[in-house]
C-alpha cells in the first residue's frame, strides 16, 4: 500500500511555493504522492484559496518523484476541453506522474457552485462528468476529437502533444459508498476515491463490487482511502486499498501538516515506516 498527503489549500496552505516545498518535504520522507484539494471557495471563517492546477505545476518542478493530482476536481464545473490541455501540460511538466481525481462536488461546503451559476443537480452533473471523461479519454489519446454531446461540444481539435503515461492519464473517481453510479463509472478507469469510510467491511463490498463491474482482462483497479491520522490504515490494506491518505482538516497550518509528513508514510500493521520505502 502506498501513502499520499491530501493536503487542503486554504489559508495559511494558500501558497504555491509553500505546497511545493512541503510536497518536496515529502518526498525526501518517503511519501508515494501529493494530492491537493480542488475547491473555489469554503466555509467562513477560511477566506484565502489558492489555485489547484497552478500550485501542482509549482509541485512537479519541485519534485521528481511523487504522484500528484487534484483529489478531487469537479469536472462538471470545469471546460473539458481546457481540462484536456492542462492535464497534458501537467503530466509532461511531470514526466508521467499525474492522477486525476474526478468527482461531482458539492454545494454545501463552500455554496461554490451556486454562487457561480453551475449546475446544481447532480444527476445532471453526473451527465456532464461522464461525457467530460469521454472527451479527456479521446484527446489524450492524441488523434482529432470529434465530440458533439448533450452538453459539450468538441469539433475536430487535436490535443498534443499528448501525455507522457500510456494509454492515458490515471482517473480515480470519488463517491459515496452505497452508491452504485461512481462505482460503475470507477469500474472504467483506474482507480476510486470512497467518501466518508466508515470501516473496513464496507471497503471489502466496494472492492468486490469493482471488481465484479470490470472486465475480466482488466488490470487491477487502485483503491485509495482518506483516514484520520490516528487510524492504523493496514485493515483496510487488506480489504484492497493500495493508497492511505491521512484526513487534514480544512484549516490545517503547514506545521500540521509538516507533523504528519514527519511521522512518514505507514505501511506495516504497527504503523512503522521505513524511510524512504517505495514498497
Amino acid at each position: 500500500m502506498r501513502s499520499a498527503l491530501w493536503v487542503p489549500i486554504f489559508g495559511d496552505l494558500a501558497d504555491p511555493g509553500l505546497l511545493a516545498s512541503l510536497a518536496s518535504e515529502a518526498e525526501t520522507a518517503g511519501w508515494h504522492g501529493f494530492f491537493v484539494w480542488d475547491h473555489l471557495d469554503w466555509r467562513s471563517p477560511i477566506r484565502h484559496v489558492t489555485d489547484p492546477w497552478i500550485t501542482l505545476a509549482a509541485i512537479a518542478t519541485a519534485t521528481e518523484q511523487v504522484r500528484l493530482g487534484p483529489m478531487v476536481t469537479p469536472l462538471a464545473r470545469r471546460r473539458p476541453a481546457k481540462v484536456a490541455r492542462e492535464t497534458a501540460t501537467l503530466d509532461r511538466l511531470s514526466c508521467g506522474r499525474l492522477t486525476l481525481g474526478v468527482g461531482l462536488g458539492s454545494d454545501r461546503f463552500g455554496s461554490e457552485f451556486s454562487k457561480t451559476g453551475e449546475q446544481l443537480d447532480e444527476r445532471v452533473r453526473g451527465q456532464m462528468l461522464d461525457e467530460s471523461l469521454e472527451i479527456l479519454t479521446a484527446a489524450w489519446s492524441g488523434e482529432p476529437v470529434r465530440h458533439h454531446g448533450r452538453h459539450y461540444t468538441v469539433d475536430d481539435i487535436e490535443f498534443l502533444p499528448r501525455p507522457v503515461q500510456r494509454p492515458r492519464v490515471p482517473v480515480w473517481v470519488a463517491g459515496f459508498p452505497g452508491n452504485l453510479k461512481p462505482l460503475r463509472r470507477a469500474a472504467r478507469y483506474d482507480g476510486f476515491f470512497p467518501v466518508n469510510l466508515e470501516h473496513p467491511d464496507q471497503l471489502g463490498d466496494i472492492v468486490s463490487t469493482i471488481k465484479d463491474l470490470r472486465p475480466q482482462d482488466a488490470p487491477p483497479c487502485d483503491v485509495a482511502v482518506a483516514l484520520p491520522p490516528d487510524i492504523d490504515p493496514m485493515p483496510y490494506a487488506k480489504a484492497g486499498a493500495t493508497w492511505w491518505m491521512p484526513e487534514l482538516p480544512p484549516h490545517a497550518s503547514a506545521d500540521f501538516v509538516r507533523g504528519v509528513l514527519r511521522d512518514g508514510p505507514r505501511t506495516r500493521s504497527d504503523g512503522s515506516h521505513p524511510h524512504g520505502s517505495f514498497a
